[in-house]
């Protein structure tokens, strides 16, 4: 083979209707990489071909990816090509075996979330250990992706800008700040917490899951349960009990987009499963004493029940319906069970965390992750801003809502990826100062990346069109992050998840990430701070009383009793 001979492989879904869809932009997007590559002297060489049966050239399985690699010789240039969501472990046998440099690459669409596949291949790759380069690129003709690419083809890594993201041992915070983080931490460590995860490993994430021996010497430990029993315990929740849930949601205001045809419409009857689900998980969150819990579903229960994303979001909130435990007793009450959707293990001890802390400082507690889905510019002249498009399934606590539930409709999940049906949580989160953060895993131990960031309001024809060319049945945020332009987020971001949590005011943001930065530095969590932050919030620039205040609850919760 010619030293000038590049392989192309391009990672699927592991679902055949998803697959089949998405195929034509997988092809489109494969062209423009090609036409890039040849036009630099370069052949490229399908390592595998399209399957006119399966409707679609995806390695769409471990299996089929192991066999894949067997034919591509160990030590070629290898890119992986992404135009849609992928399931990492399809590639991770084979990408850990391959000794020739690798180079990944994804388009910029909403619709097509091949960034979002990008973002999770990437971070499963930074887990492993696995030395790669990467590039994105909307039109793949702009000069951030040619120069890459003419760099990697030339046996040079390619160079991103990191320099928005400061370990936090050279950023100064005030000593009250650290106590209160680091009280926080010691005791997360002494009091122990359990994450319960509903079957572990969800559709590819090998980067969300947390080797055990990096959570035991936080105090945190897993309690692994079966989805299987939770939908036993579904089967236990009555009619009554179900039917509550539903109306306690339309008493709030609360707006469902029913039909009558099971396969493509949102009926009564997949709403009522959904709430099942809801009372069965907090029942099961209760037995076992967990702190949070995960709820896999994309596998396994997606051909058992409707979607778990109307329950996920309603543990996610402080005001929810109530749920009655074996003694009849409310569980919980007005406080979230926080859930991480897609057992995503890293955004589940997030959760943990950011919910001790939110407590501690009286902020509201609800907190949640999105999906890194997609961005762009808006405005013109001087108030051009790159807003980010967060969007997740339908776990996002209703409280995020500029009016709650009352600001909440639920519409039934795509049947291409949700056979069974099942309705979300859809809204747009309102607007205010947040706090966002991803923990991840890399082979030195785990780390975090936070930041400050600003939910903004666009004008409803522009949110429209951010729907209509993304997910309209899902919540979304618009984002910005200041300090932080697209592709130093790229670049650095270790995941295709990101967690936010609202602050009462940017002062309060700026306390709530130095608390969060100084407890995580406490666990042992190597921590970046990233983008624009007050530097004197840090050195105390903020009420000393209040502060007191703060210090004064983080002792009464590292002293007083365990709810």
């Amino acid at each position: 083979m010619s030293a000038k001979t590049v392989y192309l492989v391009a990672n699927g879904d592991l679902r055949p209707s998803a697959n089949r869809t998405c195929w034509p932009a997988q092809a489109e997007v494969e062209a423009a990489v090609v036409r890039a590559v040849e036009d630099r002297g370069f052949a490229v060489v399908r390592g595998h071909a399209f399957d006119p049966i399966k409707g679609h050239g995806f390695i769409d399985g471990q299996r089929a990816g192991i066999e894949v690699f067997r034919q591509i010789p160990d030590d070629a240039p290898l890119i992986v090509v992404e135009a849609v969501w992928q399931y990492s472990q399809h590639l991770m046998p084979g990408l850990l075996g391959h000794r020739g440099p690798l180079l990944t690459v994804a388009n910029w669409s909403g619709r097509w979330p091949g960034l979002v596949g990008l973002l999770n291949l990437n971070a499963s790759l930074r887990k492993a250990g696995r030395p790669f380069d990467t590039l994105w690129s909307e039109t793949f003709d702009d000069d951030l992706f040619l120069n890459g690419l003419e760099a990697w083809l030339d046996g040079r890594s390619v160079d991103h800008d990191r320099s928005h993201a400061r370990p936090f041992e050279a950023v100064a915070i005030s000593p009250i700040l650290s106590d209160v983080g680091r009280s926080l931490g010691q005791t997360l460590r002494r009091d122990k917490a359990i994450l319960g995860v509903f079957d572990e490993g969800c559709m590819g994430m090998y980067n969300a899951i947390i080797p055990d021996e990096l959570l035991h010497p936080l105090g945190v430990f897993k309690e692994r349960l079966s989805q299987s029993a939770l939908v036993a315990a579904m089967r236990d929740v009555t009619a009554q009990e179900a039917r509550a849930v539903f109306d306690w949601l339309l008493d709030r205001g609360m707006r469902f987009a029913l039909g009558s045809d099971e396969e493509s419409e949102l009926t009564e009857a997949q709403i009522l499963e959904q709430c099942r689900m809801y009372i069965a998980a907090a029942r099961i969150a209760e037995e076992f004493g967990c702190d949070v819990i995960g709820v896999q579903y994309q596998q396994g229960l997606k051909d058992m029940t409707a979607a778990s994303d109307l329950a996920e979001g309603l543990l996610n909130n402080a005001e929810r319906p109530p749920v009655r435990d074996k003694q009849g007793a409310v569980i919980r009450d007005g406080r979230p069970i926080p859930h991480f959707n897609e057992v995503d293990e890293c955004a589940g001890l997030d959760a943990l965390v950011t919910s001790r802390i939110w407590t501690a400082l009286g902020f509201d507690p609800e907190t949640t992750l999105h999906d890194v889905r997609y961005g762009q510019s808006y405005g013109g002249g001087g108030e051009e801003r790159f807003v980010w498009v967060f969007e997740i399934s339908g776990a996002v606590p209703p409280a995020h809502f500029a009016r709650g539930y009352a600001d909440a409709i639920s519409e039934r999940q795509p049947p291409m990826y949700f056979r069974l049906g099942g309705g979300t949580i859809k809204g747009v989160s309102k607007p205010g100062p947040i706090v966002w953060s991803r923990i991840y895993v890399e082979p030195d131990g785990l780390r975090a990346d936070i930041g400050i960031g600003e939910a903004v309001e666009l004008p409803n024809e522009e949110t429209e069109r951010r729907w209509a060319s993304t997910t309209p049945q899902w919540p979304m945020m618009h984002a910005v992050l200041p300090g932080i332009t697209r592709d130093q987020f790229m670049a650095q971001h270790c995941s295709n998840h990101i967690q936010v949590a609202y602050a009462p005011d940017e002062t309060s943001a700026q306390v709530a990430l130095s608390v969060k930065a100084a407890m995580l530095d406490e666990l042992g969590i190597r921590v970046c701070v990233c983008g624009d932050f007050n530097d004197k919030v840090f050195a105390l620039n903020v009420p000393t009383r209040r502060l007191v205040e703060f210090s004064d609850k983080a002792a009464g919760q590292r002293s007083g009793p365990r709810e």
